[in-house]
C-alpha cells in the first residue's frame, strides 16, 4: 500500500471510532482530494442575488458596485 492509501485507511478508522486528535487531523490535511467538482453556469449567482437585494433595499456601503460593473461589461445583453 502507498502512503496515501495508508492515510485514507487510518482516517476511515478514526472517523468510525469517533474523535480525531490533533496529529491525525494534520495527517488528514496531507491527503489530496480524489475528486474536484466544478459547475459552470450561464448566470452569475452573485449578480442575481445582488440585483434582488438592491430591488428590495438600498446598500449602505456599495461594496458590490465594482463587481456589478465588471459583470455588466462581460455580458452586454445583461445591462439595465
Amino acid at each position: 500500500m502507498g502512503q496515501s492509501e495508508d492515510l485514507e485507511r487510518e482516517l476511515s478508522e478514526l472517523l468510525t471510532e469517533g474523535e480525531i486528535r490533533v496529529n491525525e487531523a494534520k495527517k488528514r490535511e496531507r491527503l489530496s482530494p480524489k475528486y474536484e467538482v466544478r459547475i459552470q453556469t450561464h448566470i452569475d449567482p452573485i449578480v442575481e442575488e445582488t440585483r434582488k437585494y438592491r430591488s428590495m433595499a438600498r446598500e449602505l456601503d456599495d461594496r458590490y458596485d465594482e463587481y456589478m460593473k465588471k459583470a455588466n461589461q462581460s455580458d452586454p445583453s445583461d445591462r439595465r
